[in-house]
């Protein structure tokens, strides 16, 4: 989401080619960040008014897993509450929920909402809007079980909301490609399309078991550009990296051009090791005017990370590194 007071940001290091790179004081959030919190990870973060807020997920020292509300001036030092978002009725009144997990956070028109992962007899995508992310209106669940990953566009496409999603299964799905779903009301949500579908191994290995969409897509001159997390699926177990993609400004279910490497995988100290190894999460992102991105993501499901890029290059590096 664009911001108009400074963003996170360290420039790249000068003996560093990468197009992304990580913040040298990373992990931003550790994992006992708050009084009872196991871990804080895939969380997502929005400008608001002098600086920033987020819905976070924390897991508590039961394993239980929720959504807490968050903010800071800088997007780096966070203040994050002790107890879990309670929801009002928004367009529904089923507020119950086993667990909620892996938030985004969007501004349309006139209000923040969220999306995340809701326990109702398994995955699916909730809803729910805030206007000062103190009190939150709960919305009728967007899909039937089992559904994950759900981000939505930040403007209305074609006069309807636009969501993207990975339709999965109850476990630690072994497969999942990104769809696309429309709501003329944020309510009922239909003309379900594909978007991408894993690569072939060993075309892309990295996300050839399965995909899912990351932050909330920006529009660029080029098109939606979607930060998206892949899938390997190797001895050690799932191994999760974050790649790019541009998708048609007004059909998001055209890919215009998909990267082929990744642009950041687990490499660090704290993606590698952690409640679960091997994991680069995207979840939200924060830019300026001056092209330059933030990245938040979760790092071997336990803490939270921040890498840097311009958004020019990025794209360039998707376009000229294309399957």
């Amino acid at each position: 989401m664009l911001s108009k007071q400074p963003i996170p940001w360290e420039d790249r290091p000068a003996d560093s080619k990468e197009v992304m790179w990580r913040f040298s004081k990373n992990p931003i959030i550790g994992r006992y960040h708050t009084a009872i919190s196991n871990s804080i990870f895939n969380s997502a973060v929005v400008p608001f008014e002098d600086g920033y807020a987020g819905v976070f997920r924390c897991d508590d020292r039961s394993i239980r897993m929720n959504i807490f509300a968050g903010f800071s001036k800088d997007g780096i030092n966070w203040q994050i509450e002790d107890t879990p978002i309670q929801m009002s009725a928004g367009n529904t009144d089923l507020l119950e929920s086993e667990y909620k997990y892996d938030p985004r956070v969007v501004f349309i028109e006139d209000r923040y909402w969220v999306t995340w992962c809701n326990g109702y007899h398994g995955p699916t995508i909730g809803i729910a809007y805030t206007f000062d992310f103190k009190k939150f209106y709960q919305c009728e669940n967007a899909f039937l079980p089992f559904n994950r990953n759900g981000v939505l566009f930040p403007k209305k496409i074609n006069g309807k909301y636009v969501m993207l999603s990975r339709p999965s299964d109850n476990g630690h799905t072994p497969f999942g490609d990104i769809y696309l779903s429309q709501s003329p009301d944020m309510k009922y949500w239909g003309e379900h399309r594909i978007v991408m579908k894993v690569t072939p191994f060993p075309e892309s290995a990295w996300q050839c078991t399965k995909i899912g969409a990351g932050p909330v897509p920006i529009l660029t001159k080029e098109g939606w550009l979607l930060f998206y997390h892949g899938v390997i699926h190797t001895c050690n177990g799932f191994r999760y990296s974050m790649g790019a993609a541009i998708l048609d400004e007004h059909q998001p279910d055209i890919v215009k051009y998909r990267s082929r490497p990744y642009l950041l995988a687990p490499a660090a100290p704290y993606e590698l090791m952690g409640d679960v190894p091997n994991v680069v999460f995207p979840c939200a992102s924060i830019y300026d005017e001056a092209g330059r991105i933030a990245i938040y993501y979760g790092a071997a499901d336990t803490v939270t990370g921040l890498a840097f890029g311009y958004i020019d290059e990025i794209i360039d590096f998707v376009k000229n590194n294309s399957l």
